[in-house]
């Protein structure tokens, strides 16, 4: 009998590979330009693999993407930009039979002119495609519909046009990994895998908290601000990080706190990522145990990012729990199997680790980082700023929804322009990159696009929340069941935060949220599968 010999793919020796060289060019090993042949090998491999597999990379290096050094004044152009084209481009070849050329000629035969039945055929593909229906994926189009018409008015078209590029851009990964969930099979590998970015992005967050008690904060900034950020997404990004601020620590006077923001720009796109990444851990790990310890080390890094609107969220996402528990039992319990409710349950039992975690937070963040002394009560101070009104951020949200809601009020109906925020504040335009926003997602939407837009967005999360029931509710799948059930409460987590700030239109925290969106829209249930 021959020895046993793990299986390992070819994927994983180019994800390897990939996660070797990412650390040698963001610690200076290498010089940066290294990163114009990394995108390049990525890109290769995208186009030469099949399709599953090339998604699957992509996946697991949404946080290893790197800004692209093209010239001096444009350095910001990020990798994954050019390999979810590629993606979709292949997807849009193999899905229409754009390239197959052995079919054109199979029907030249029974045509009177040469592939006018193919091309006909292949265009009613595209056109069923975007066929509207009244579902979740149609209002995205309305939203787009109405992006676009946003230019108009707007002060910056160029700014605008650029914005609506950049949402395409996410959109176009959607729509294969929407295509491909269909096949529960793809969906559980594509789950699976989105593990391994999360796992990342953790460890290196924990990395970043045991350095503070070795360096000063001036070691710090030189290591992250002006070395590991500037390589990661360019120096337009770290100079407006150092110069003009960042969200990377908290100060109480002479005290300040590491606000863990691992490989992302700030500590609010951190912990959505995270967030975003339990349902999948919840779905794999099976034993009690192994899962009590990973949800304490994750939620615990979510906690030390500092980041107070997803402490309060907790709330909202604990009053959601208990509001489908009491729905399910009361109203919804003939179409719910016991061992479905039970499961939802379980899961919701296990949002109580989060708030024991502020028990191991509490002695971190009370402990001298930067090497510097501290007192005890600064997590206590952090924790009651959050209902405090005259605490300087609270207030300056608060002026801010003030003058959004005055700029909605007289820009009803298409806004300031997509990607023209800054304007109802009075800032300069490029400040957009530098986190000038409404620190609020619907009301953003809505400053910049219009009211009917912020409507449209809203009924669009309603109608996914729904499906997202709908789909828990009657999945076979035991693995899949689980994962549904978590994003009953671990998407809305991130939605509810998202009342406080936009950080979920980060390139990272939006490329994962589109996993667990596509994955739900394109689930087929069993009434579909009739």
């Amino acid at each position: 009998m021959g020895k046993f010999r793990p299986k390992i793919l070819f994927l994983d020796l180019v994800f390897v590979a990939e996660l070797f060289l990412f650390a040698l060019i963001i610690t200076g090993v290498i010089p940066r330009e290294a990163a114009l042949y990394l995108a390049a090998g990525l890109a290769a491999y995208v186009l030469l693999a099949p399709l599953e597999d090339a998604v699957v990379l992509f996946i697991r290096s949404i946080p290893l993407f790197l800004a692209l050094p093209f010239t001096t004044d444009f350095d910001n152009f990020n990798t994954w930009r050019i390999t979810s084209a590629i993606i979709f481009l292949k997807w849009f070849a193999a899905k229409f039979s754009i390239f197959n050329f052995s079919r054109w000629q199979s029907h030249r035969g029974s045509s009177t002119r040469s592939g006018q039945f193919s091309i006909k055929s292949q265009f009613s593909k595209f056109k069923n495609l975007l066929k509207p229906s009244i579902s979740p994926s149609f209002f995205l189009i309305v939203l787009l519909f109405l992006a676009v018409l946003s230019i108009i008015p707007t002060p910056d078209k160029i700014a605008a046009i650029k914005r609506i590029i950049y949402f395409l851009n996410f959109a176009i990964l959607g729509v294969v990994i929407y295509d491909k969930a269909g096949n529960k099979e793809f969906a559980i590998k594509l789950i699976k895998n989105s593990i391994i970015p999360v796992v990342i992005v953790a460890a290196v967050g924990y990395i970043q908290v045991i350095s503070t008690y070795f360096i000063d904060i001036y070691q710090f900034m030189r290591i992250w601000g002006e070395g590991i950020q500037c390589r990661q997404f360019g120096y337009e990004w770290c100079t407006i990080a150092v110069e003009l601020g960042n969200t990377w620590f908290a100060y109480y006077g002479e005290q300040l706190s590491l606000r863990v923001f691992s490989l992302f720009p700030d500590s609010h796109s951190f912990p959505q990522f995270v967030l975003l990444g339990i349902p999948a851990v919840l779905m794999v790990v099976q034993k009690k145990w192994a899962r009590m310890l990973i949800l304490s080390l994750l939620f615990l890094i979510i906690i030390l990012s500092g980041t107070r609107g997803i402490w309060a969220a907790s709330v909202g996402v604990v009053l959601l729990a208990t509001g489908m528990i009491i729905f399910i039992r009361k109203r919804d319990w003939v179409n719910l199997a016991y061992a479905k409710f039970t499961q939802l349950k379980r899961l919701s039992g296990y949002l109580i680790i989060f708030f024991i975690m502020f028990l191991v937070a509490f002695p971190i963040l009370a402990s001298p980082q930067f090497l510097i002394g501290k007192s005890d009560d600064i997590l206590k101070a952090r924790l009651r700023s959050i209902l405090d009104f005259g605490e300087t951020s609270n207030a300056q949200r608060i002026e801010i929804w003030k003058k959004t809601l005055s700029s909605i009020k007289q820009r009803p109906f298409l806004g300031v322009g997509i990607g023209n925020y800054p304007v109802v504040l009075g800032q300069d335009i490029r400040l957009a990159k530098a986190g000038s926003s409404a620190h609020n997602l619907y009301l953003h939407i809505a400053a910049e696009m219009g009211i009917l837009a912020g409507i449209i967005f809203i009924w669009f999360l309603w109608l996914l929340f729904k499906r997202n029931y709908d789909i828990f509710v009657k999945e076979n799948d035991k693995q899949l069941g689980i994962y549904f059930a978590a994003t009953l409460l671990f998407v809305p987590w991130v939605l509810i935060y998202s009342l406080t700030d936009v950080a979920i239109f980060d390139e990272r925290a939006l490329l994962f949220a589109l996993i667990p969106i596509a994955i739900i829209l394109g689930t087929k249930n069993p009434t579909e599968l009739d």
